[in-house]
């Protein structure tokens, strides 16, 4: 009878392991985030999430979750193309955009790399921020989720380390400087629900307690 109790206990245990490993590798779309991206074809650009819509804004400020890479996966294949055709719509005409700016909360983004020959669009998923310099740069931003707006913030890194995964699986560590890292910076900063407009209060907040 022990043995057939601790029998079952193990086989408990592995399943409850199993089912745990599962859930944490089923890294893909909603339901309704399948149906916001097939509900029109590739080149179609998604509608920019604002902060002046009180729906739009509490998605905005909401943590983005893992994507698995898939070169398979035709939903993100369909998506990663018409976040790209959001962030170059001439309603649009960002440097950069993250999904989050369109309603799906994945860890996807596109970042025009002014570093690079012809200043390219590239598409970055799961991408971090492992180091930034203690070196900062003062840049203007603006947002394509804050309308009518734009701001100087001091405290943008000018150097920075990333890691990332590319559509096909690999896993990418690069260092960026300059205005492109300050992209870099602002993109990932939507993927864990942070607007640039936090920076800049933490900056008002920070000279008027000096």
């Amino acid at each position: 009878m022990k043995k057939l109790i601790f029998a079952i206990f193990i086989l408990t245990l592995f399943i409850g392991c199993s089912s745990t490993k599962n859930a944490s590798v089923k890294h893909t779309f909603s339901s309704n985030e399948i149906n916001l991206i097939n509900s029109a074809d590739s080149l179609k650009p998604m509608r920019v999430y604002k902060i002046t819509n009180k729906k739009d804004s509490l998605l905005l400020r909401s943590r983005s979750s893992y994507i698995k890479p898939d070169t398979n996966n035709k939903t993100l294949q369909i998506f990663i193309k018409r976040l790209y055709a959001t962030v170059r719509d001439s309603m649009s005409m960002g440097v950069g955009i993250a999904a989050p700016q369109v309603g799906v909360l994945k860890n996807i983004v596109w970042v025009q790399r002014f570093d690079k020959e012809n200043f390219p669009f590239e598409v970055y998923l799961n991408p971090k921020i492992v180091n930034y310099s203690d070196k900062k740069q003062s840049v203007r931003e603006g947002c394509l989720s804050i309308p009518n707006r734009s701001d100087t913030l001091n405290s943008r890194s000018f150097s920075i380390s990333i890691e990332y995964d590319t559509i096909k699986g690999e896993h990418i560590t690069e260092t960026v400087e300059g205005f492109t890292s300050v992209i870099f910076q602002h993109e990932i900063d939507h993927l864990n629900g942070i607007l640039y407009l936090d920076h800049l209060a933490k900056e008002i907040y920070d000279s008027k307690i000096k």
